[in-house]
């Protein structure tokens, strides 16, 4: 039955040429936009255009919060992930294990504050990176800050492993351990802390719902998604 749709709408794809730049941007929508506050931008180029609460989120794009600005965003396998003032992330690489998980789902967030909630694929799929480290999940409520030469991950809910570029690692197995990573003078070092002097929780508070978690089923009733799984 999925095959039969799938084909369906390709059909409908190159019978009506009006309708391809809709169905290609069907093909790569990963996920949609469920909390809006102010300027949360979608970055094509030099382009930049507003996202709106239930616009769809797209493979490969970066988006970029403003001042006193956040976001969530729920994907196709109920990973949520909220960004605060003045972050910027790019959704590098997703490849769909079935209509509800990711085989391959990749996530670069470049500057700012984020809560990462894992949603229903293998832990294995993600692959969280900033400019100088790499995260990997085990069913984990993870806040990230991602700072110029820095970056802190604070444990709330699971476990990590967070690394340094050099393959440095550190385990993070107890609500509130903390990494810090830190770059300067060409050398980059990795510390481990109980005691966080930061995590997202008072951008949580500033926001309603930015730290709610919803099923991606749940996001935004009624609409049919099956287009995404068609450009797997």
């Amino acid at each position: 039955m999925y095959l039969y749709r799938c084909v369906l709408v390709l059909g409908v794809f190159f019978l009506s040429g009006a309708l391809a730049p809709q169905a290609a941007q069907a093909q790569s929508r990963i996920g949609e936009a469920v909390i809006v506050q102010k300027e949360v931008l979608r970055v094509a180029a030099a382009a930049t255009s507003q996202i709106n609460v239930g616009d769809g989120v797209l493979r490969d794009e970066t988006v970029r919060t403003g001042d006193e600005s956040a976001a969530r965003f729920v994907m196709a396998d109920s990973t949520n992930l909220s960004l605060g003032p003045n972050a910027s992330v790019k959704l590098d690489r997703t490849v769909f294990n079935d209509e509800h998980s990711y085989r391959d789902i990749a996530i670069r967030l470049t500057t700012g504050a984020f809560r990462f909630v894992t949603g229903h694929s293998e832990k294995a799929a993600y692959k969280i990176t900033t400019p100088i480290a790499t995260i990997g999940v085990r069913g984990t409520i993870l806040d990230i800050l991602s700072q110029r030469g820095k970056t802190t991950v604070v444990l709330q809910e699971g476990a990590a492993n967070v690394c340094t570029l050099h393959f440095q690692c550190m385990q993070l197995t107890q609500p509130g351990d903390t990494a810090i990573i830190t770059a300067t003078g060409g050398k980059t070092t990795i510390a481990k802390t109980g005691n966080p002097a930061w995590s997202f929780a008072a951008t949580c508070a500033s926001t309603s719902g930015l730290c709610t978690i919803n099923d991606f089923a749940n996001a935004t009733p009624g609409q049919d998604f099956t287009g995404i799984l068609c450009g797997r």
